[in-house]
């Protein structure tokens, strides 16, 4: 193999394979010299690529970890998988899966040849995940397609559906996409309404990048970033609660059941911990969470979370009393 490009490309592709290769077999497997692998793995090197060579009477050479994350290469199987997951993950707003792995999602459509790309949307459309049921499904298309104006600083227009039902078209110079664990949200300047406003992704529709490159605006000033940004414009629309928790397990063991949002419990006594925060998510959402923890707790406040826990409480119970075989002992 004579054409030095294609030939590192090659050797990148046996290294990142989990195994140690004889420099004789890569020579073989490339059609050249021990010499030349020896300088292309040189060049890899000097490319970031962290290759360790063994000595001793047939040495070898296998790729490993370094302090930087060079570009990979991934075959077919390897990027319809990787695909398929980041768009479940975004689809549904699941916590951790955050703005970073949205842009991976847009890179990786982006050069993703069609046969490809119609591979990932196929067995997507085949698929139904399981999911919590704690945050609003949103078409991935959307989301890279809002990601990939953000990164690209493309104006964006868009269908948006506001809270009472109300249709609207908007021209916007996107600025970043926010996770809260629950939700996506759009932070944009509004052309035609000359401000800055946030939009819930789950109501945006037909996303267009128009193709007109911006300067990204100042942000308000009393906004530091577009999570704060978001903050503020949530607390203006929505009033905060004060959750006032006690649970009778460990703070380690509950911790990682609750959103990141909510911040970690302090502990309270000897067996259980105390969960004092601050959310802008609906009733519904919190009491569900607070039941996922799998163990008993008892809510200090407020008021109007605790009724209707007692109102999801008995519901539950009726259900409990109306399936088959109730009340068998």
């Amino acid at each position: 193999m004579t054409d030095t490009p294609a030939r590192l490309l090659k050797l990148l592709s046996l290294l990142q394979t989990p195994r140690e290769w004889p420099g004789g077999e890569l020579a073989g497997r490339l059609e050249v010299s021990p010499r030349t692998v020896r300088r292309d793995v040189d060049r890899l090197r000097g490319l970031g690529y962290p290759v360790e060579a063994t000595r001793g009477s047939v040495g070898g050479y296998r790729l490993v970890a370094g302090s930087a994350m060079p570009p990979l290469l991934l075959d077919d199987e390897e990027a319809v998988a990787i695909a398929v997951g980041l768009r479940a993950g975004a689809g549904h707003a699941i916590e951790g899966v955050d703005e970073a792995s949205v842009r991976a999602l847009a890179k990786l459509e982006q050069v993703l040849p069609s046969r490809l790309r119609h591979r990932v949307s196929s067995l997507q459309n085949a698929t139904v995940a399981l999911t919590r049921g704690d945050g609003a499904t949103i078409d991935p298309r959307t989301l890279t397609a809002i990601a990939s104006a953000v990164t690209a600083r493309e104006r964006l227009r868009f269908a948006y559906r506001a809270r009472d039902g109300a249709a609207t078209k908007r021209q916007t110079e996107p600025y970043r996409l926010v996770s809260t664990g629950s939700r996506w949200y759009l932070v944009a300047y509004d052309l035609d309404r000359e401000d800055w406003r946030t939009f819930r992704v789950d109501r945006v529709s037909e996303p267009f990048a128009t193709g007109v490159r911006f300067t990204p605006r100042e942000l308000p000033a009393e906004s530091e970033d577009a999570a704060e940004l978001l903050g503020r414009s949530m607390s203006r629309t929505q009033p905060d609660l004060l959750v006032d928790v006690t649970f009778e397990a460990p703070a380690d063991f509950v911790a990682p059941r609750l959103p990141a949002e909510f911040g970690a419990p302090e502990p309270d006594g000897e067996t259980g911990c105390r969960l004092r925060t601050r959310t802008q998510s609906s009733l519904e959402w919190v009491a569900l969470r607070l039941a996922l923890v799998d163990c008993a707790f008892e809510v200090h406040g407020p008021p109007e979370l605790l009724e209707h826990l007692g109102v999801l409480g008995a519901r539950l119970s009726q259900a409990a009393s109306r399936g088959p075989g109730a009340g068998r002992t």
